[in-house]
């Protein structure tokens, strides 16, 4: 049966997820377009990249709340159908209406989805810390952002799918699996040793 609310829930995390902060602080503050610069991805990475650190995490912070304030918006109208305004907004991210469908790898937006389901009540707290840990480490001793995303994502969706609902961990799963393949490029580059290490954290 058609349910008008998961439609809600679903604009309305796309349309949020389609904000690329990325773009907008690069132009606003700095009078650059981060898409002509470094890897010309419009997320926190190539921001603090291109445009600084100070730059790099307020476009992290700001990716990871579309999905909070896109799940906060729709909890107002249909409480169960957060989650699909948190997995639409990860979609935005990739395919931004408002970037010509050309956005990120949705890493920080994921991770603000599974921030909303702990808000809500779905997962639990150390779903998000460990995974956070586990990225600091293996960023720490690699330098590469792109590998520790996906080990991050990977265990973040793991951990769900083992001690949280089934449906939010196959949620996890597939956008796991999703930015993954946004980032098969990286992990070419990864393999062939050319990848590029961050230096501004």
């Amino acid at each position: 049966m058609f349910n008008i609310n998961i439609l809600i829930a679903l604009v309305v995390g796309y349309v949020f997820g389609s904000i690329p902060f990325a773009l907008v602080v690069g132009k606003v503050f700095y009078k650059t377009d981060v898409r002509e610069h470094g890897s010309g991805n419009l997320g926190g990475s190539n921001a603090g990249r291109v445009l600084g650190k100070k730059a790099g995490l307020a476009v992290i912070l700001l990716d990871a709340f579309k999905s909070v304030i896109a799940m906060t918006l729709v909890s107002l109208i249909d409480p169960s159908t957060i989650m699909y305004a948190g997995f639409a907004a990860a979609v935005g991210h990739c395919y931004p209406m408002f970037a010509n469908f050309k956005g990120g790898k949705a890493v920080a937006t994921i991770a603000g989805y599974v921030l909303g389901l702990i808000f809500f009540g779905y997962v639990p707290f150390y779903n998000a810390l460990i995974p956070l840990a586990v990225f600091l480490l293996v960023l720490k001793l690699t330098k590469y952002v792109s590998l520790s995303s996906i080990i991050m994502l990977g265990l973040a969706a793991v951990m769900t799918l083992v001690n949280s609902g089934i449906t939010e961990g196959l949620t996890l799963v597939v956008l796991w699996a999703f930015s993954t393949y946004r980032h098969r490029g990286n992990i070419v580059r990864i393999k062939e040793g050319t990848e590029n290490k961050v230096k501004w954290i």
